[in-house]
């Protein structure tokens, strides 16, 4: 699955939880509770990643492959509601990221 496949996949499923949220709440999650919901994956990679390595006390870090596809899930996300090419941006990150530490090598 490429980058893009993923990105639009990533939100056909996203669209499928406004409607869960709409018929539960009566609104769609904002684009901030998004952006609050990735920022809590994003702490549990974080400690999932310190049990893993005997640092935390937790059993959850056999589901930190999961976790991790969620976090990239909600960036995707985050992107198309911020109207960001999630693709794109990435691309456009590591290709940047890469020229720059070339020309330190220089």
């Amino acid at each position: 699955m490429t980058l893009q496949e993923f990105s639009e996949s990533s939100n056909q499923l996203r669209r499928q939880y406004h409607q869960l949220e709409e018929k539960l709440h009566n609104t769609r999650w904002t684009r901030e509770e998004d952006a609050l919901a990735f920022l809590t994956d994003a702490a549990l990679v974080g400690r999932w990643l310190m049990a893993k390595e005997g640092r935390w006390p937790s059993e959850q870090e056999k589901n930190l492959p999961d976790k991790i596809g969620e976090c990239a899930w909600w960036l995707a996300v985050i992107a198309e509601r911020s109207g960001i090419d999630f693709a794109a941006a990435a691309e456009t990150f590591l290709l940047k990221t890469m020229q720059a530490m070339e020309s330190e090598k220089e």
